[in-house]
């Protein structure tokens, strides 16, 4: 009785067969109708949003995707995760890990661990499981479809806070150095070992520098308050070998910041200047060294106004080049404000010859003069290099020093020469002796030929 009335109910091959035919026909009617009727860009905007409606309601996953560049800057949401994504290697599901020894202090030290691309990480937040995927060295992807605004609202700055905690405490600073060719910064570990403690400078000076980077590094609602860049600027002048790079290596220890070391002759424009410098990092040095040979000093300006004036290179003088003006506007115009929580360092030889709007308040915080060696460096470069706080020769030395100006590079190499102190003593005292006598005798020459 049952199957009976199934067969009643169940239609014919023939009638399925005519619902096909007419279904088809109507198709192709309709499709014609449409390609006559309706012009193709209003088909392809109708095509295209039934398509993001379907993939919206029916595709497992949505991706948020995150890439290094961002406009003229470093994408922060991409630093953040590079920085984060490491300490999820419990859970990558590849069967690789990258592995890494950067210790060159220690070559037996423990590696350090890093995620292959195509790796893909799993991480939870909040009890949501979230996947990563790491496509390239400029490409991150992050996949989930459910809770897709508590992901953008609270995960991602959960990320960026995660991160400044991880970098307060990285172990292994990065110096950087631009390679115009490939047009992007290249970066290897800085392991200088000079911190305030083995720099030898005069004391009140260092516990100068030191309580101004403290108060800058705690500065944020400050400077937010005044309304100016959180950036710091330091100009540090003075002979060659009085320790300027030292100071710098002492800086970045204190701060655990990493250091992009720019030279500036080796970039062609302004243009070029600011994609160089909006792709650094917050929590960053940027050092320029030998400003007086970079172009933007005083004096060169001179020597590029006389050239115009005689009427000669006048192909060279057509070729573009970075401005002092174009220097100044990153350092203290608008493009300042690109980075967060910035140190600028300038050296320069010879402070004399830059331009006196490099020098303006606002522009180098702060001036630091590295002078010629003094009783006090003495004394710490014996206490370092000779393991010694007192010795009987301390006392006509540092009165040589009243007389004679020797750098604490050179005084470094005399103490360099043997452990025993009294061997390296004498030496140092016969090298300050005997700069005192050329200088002695440069001085009478100049006498006589002035006479």
């Amino acid at each position: 009785m049952a199957s009976s009335f199934f067969a009643q109910r169940i239609p014919s091959v023939s009638a399925i067969f005519s619902v096909y035919t007419s279904l088809s026909a109507f198709t192709i009617l309709f499709r014609t109708i449409l390609n006559e009727i309706i012009p193709v860009k209003v088909r392809d905007f109708l095509v295209s949003k039934f398509t993001d409606y379907f993939s919206s309601h029916f595709n497992s996953n949505f991706t948020f995707i995150i890439q290094e560049q961002c406009d003229y800057v470093t994408n922060q949401t991409f630093r953040a995760a590079e920085t984060y994504l490491p300490t999820l290697l419990a859970g990558t599901s590849t069967g690789s890990l990258l592995v890494r020894s950067i210790n060159l202090k220690n070559p037996m030290a423990k590696p350090r661990y890093g995620i292959p691309v195509k790796a893909k990480i799993t991480d939870e937040f909040q009890g949501i499981p979230l996947e990563w995927t790491l496509h390239s060295e400029k490409t991150i992807t992050l996949t989930r479809k459910e809770f897709r605004d508590m992901i953008m609202s609270d995960y991602f700055t959960y990320i960026a806070k995660s991160s400044v905690d991880i970098l307060k405490h990285i172990e292994n600073l990065k110096i950087h150095t631009y390679n115009p060719h490939n047009r992007e910064w290249e970066s290897a570990v800085f392991q200088h070992h000079t911190t305030f403690e083995t720099l030898a400078m005069e004391t009140e000076l260092k516990n100068t520098l030191i309580r101004d980077l403290d108060a800058f590094s705690k500065g944020k609602n400050f400077f937010k308050t005044v309304g100016r860049a959180w950036k710091r600027g330091y100009l540090l002048y003075g002979p060659p070998g009085t320790g300027k790079s030292s100071l710098v290596a002492a800086i970045a220890n204190h701060m655990k910041y990493s250091i992009y070391d720019l030279q500036i002759q080796s970039v062609a424009d302004d243009a070029m200047l600011r994609q160089i410098l909006t792709s650094t990092e917050n929590r960053s040095i940027l050092l320029i060294e030998d400003l007086d040979c970079s172009g933007t000093d005083a004096s060169c300006r001179n020597v590029n106004q006389d050239e115009k004036e005689g009427g000669e290179n006048q192909n060279k003088k057509k070729k573009k080049e970075v401005t002092l003006s174009g220097l100044l506007n990153f350092v203290d115009g608008l493009w300042s404000s690109c980075v967060e929580e910035r140190i600028i360092i300038f050296t320069t030889n010879h402070k004399e010859k830059l331009d006196p709007a490099l020098l303006r308040p606002g522009r180098m915080d702060v001036h630091v003069l590295m002078d010629y060696c003094t009783p006090v460096v003495f004394k710490k470069l014996a206490a370092l290099y000779l393991e010694i706080e007192k010795h009987d020769m301390f006392e006509p030395i540092e009165k040589i020093f009243l007389e004679v100006k020797a750098t604490p590079a050179e005084v470094t190499e005399q103490l360099m020469v043997s452990k025993n102190p009294d061997i390296a003593l004498r030496g140092l005292v016969e090298f300050l002796l005997s700069k005192k006598l050329t200088k002695k005798n440069e001085d009478t020459e100049i006498k006589e030929a002035e006479a």
